[in-house]
Parts: structure tokens; C-alpha cells; sequence
């Protein structure tokens, strides 16, 4: 078994003008001020002995323009107001009757740190939930240093990480949730209150060893990147479930640079 998955960029005009060929930028050809998204499809089963292929991308890319973008399109142009979550369902079960190996799931972008994805139940039906996920942003200052170890062994483990005077990161935080599919209550607005209030405000510029209680020499965690997606997952899960209601916080993973990330809990 192999999974194999396939971006396609779509553009969706304001009267649903449709001609183009660029699939890198998204087709068809942007009109005036048009809406650029993106859909992640991951088809999963066994390659063909003869030709090493699980399914020919083109297959994959004329389910989603010829099934999903109609639907896309009516959706922006006769109910606007729709949530993603609302439609990705209908999204995916349109893909998967497109193709001829099974659709393992669905993943609308709708910008570069949005996004929203569904599971495939069986064949043709939909899971019953959605993960949405957006991404925020905190600069902040921490050093790396174990109590138990020596200072040689604190600069050989953590070289110029365990400088007495810290160093800075631009972190990244991407929160996963997972939500009922179709309509509910959730907002993304809602969504990106709570993580503002519940992990940005409180540590972004920040020194995390110094300005916070969840890092502080009291506690003894260390703010690596590892234990500081595993703090956050703790500080936010429980008022996910108490003020998004349906909603359930599945991950956060954290960036400390574009090279290392780290998430909580693992998958």
C-alpha cells in the first residue's frame, strides 16, 4: 500500500470564466479579481506491476477541475457565506467518484497558513469530521540549559543555544482542530481569538526562560522546540473543547526555523 498525493491550484472568476493553461499558477487564467485555491488529494493502494504508477496524475487532476471545481465555483458565486468545512465533504466525495483508486483524503487550502481537510470513510462517503488548520506567528528569546548537566556538558549538548544570554526565533504555530463536518458553529475569527489569547499574547516577545511561568527555573522545562509544542498542546486543548463547541484540538506543531519543527502529539 502507498499512498500518493497530488496538488492542483484552481482558480475560481467572478462569472466563472474558465481558459488557461498554466497549472503551476492555477487555471484557468485569473480574471480581475479572482480566488486562487488549492486542493490536496492523497489516493492511496497498490502500484501497477507494469508501468510503477498508483494512478496517472492527470486522472487525478481532471476529477478535481471537471467534479470539484463546479462545485467550488457555484459555492463562491451563490452561497459565499458557506464554511469550508461546510463543503470540503462534498468536495472530496466528488473527487473520489472521479478516480479509479480509492480517494484517501482531501485537503483544501484556502491561503498559504488556512486550511481544511477531510478522511475518507469507505469509497465514495465522507468521514465524519474535519481538521482546520491556520497558522500564527511570535518572536521570542529562550536558552537552552539543563540544570543536571555541567556547563561543559550544557555547551557541548546545546553549543551557542546555551549562550547566558539567550538567542531569538521568529517561531511559527500551526494549531490542528478537529470539528464535525458540515455545518457548525465554529468560526475561524473564534478559532484565532482563542489561540491569540491563549498562546501568542502571553509568549510572543517574550524571553520564554525568564517572562514565563511555563518555562521558568521553577518548572525546569526546557523551551526546546520539542517541549514547547507539547506546552502549548496542553495550555490550549482544554479551552478548545470549553469554548469552540464540537471542537477538539488534535495537534500543534511549532516551527523554530523553516528547517525544524516539531508536533504535539505525534500523529
Amino acid at each position: 500500500m502507498i499512498e500518493l498525493q497530488r496538488s492542483v491550484k484552481l482558480i475560481v472568476n467572478p462569472r466563472g470564466e474558465g481558459a488557461g493553461s498554466n497549472g503551476h499558477a492555477g487555471r484557468p487564467s485569473m480574471v480581475g479579481l479572482g480566488r486562487q485555491y488549492q486542493m490536496d488529494a492523497v489516493c492511496a493502494g497498490t502500484p501497477d506491476a507494469d508501468t510503477g504508477y498508483l494512478i496517472g496524475i492527470q486522472e487525478i487532476d481532471r476529477a478535481v477541475r471537471q467534479r470539484a471545481l463546479p462545485v467550488l465555483t457555484a459555492a463562491c458565486r451563490e452561497r459565499p457565506e458557506t464554511e469550508p468545512w461546510a463543503l470540503v465533504g462534498e468536495l472530496a466525495e466528488a473527487v473520489a467518484r472521479g478516480v479509479p483508486v480509492p480517494l484517501r483524503r482531501l485537503r483544501l487550502r484556502l491561503t498559504p497558513t488556512y486550511s481544511v481537510e477531510v478522511e475518507m470513510d469507505s469509497r465514495t462517503r465522507v468521514g465524519p469530521a474535519a481538521l482546520v488548520r491556520q497558522r500564527f506567528e511570535f518572536a521570542a528569546a529562550h536558552r537552552l540549559h539543563a540544570d543536571a548537566l555541567s556547563d561543559d556538558e550544557n555547551r557541548r549538548v546545546f553549543g551557542k543555544c546555551n549562550n547566558p544570554s539567550g538567542h531569538g526565533h521568529n517561531y511559527e504555530v500551526e494549531v490542528a482542530v478537529e470539528i464535525p463536518t458540515g455545518e457548525t458553529r465554529l468560526s475561524l475569527h473564534g478559532l484565532e481569538t482563542l489561540v491569540d489569547r491563549v498562546l501568542i499574547d502571553p509568549f510572543d516577545h517574550t524571553h520564554l526562560n525568564e517572562d514565563t511561568e511555563a518555562f521558568s527555573a521553577e518548572t525546569g522545562v526546557i523551551p526546546s522546540v520539542e517541549n514547547i509544542a507539547r506546552v502549548f498542546f496542553e495550555r490550549l486543548a482544554g479551552p478548545t473543547e470549553a469554548e469552540l463547541e464540537g471542537a477538539r484540538l488534535r495537534s500543534v506543531t511549532v516551527w523554530e526555523t523553516p528547517r525544524t519543527s516539531a508536533t504535539f502529539p505525534a500523529s
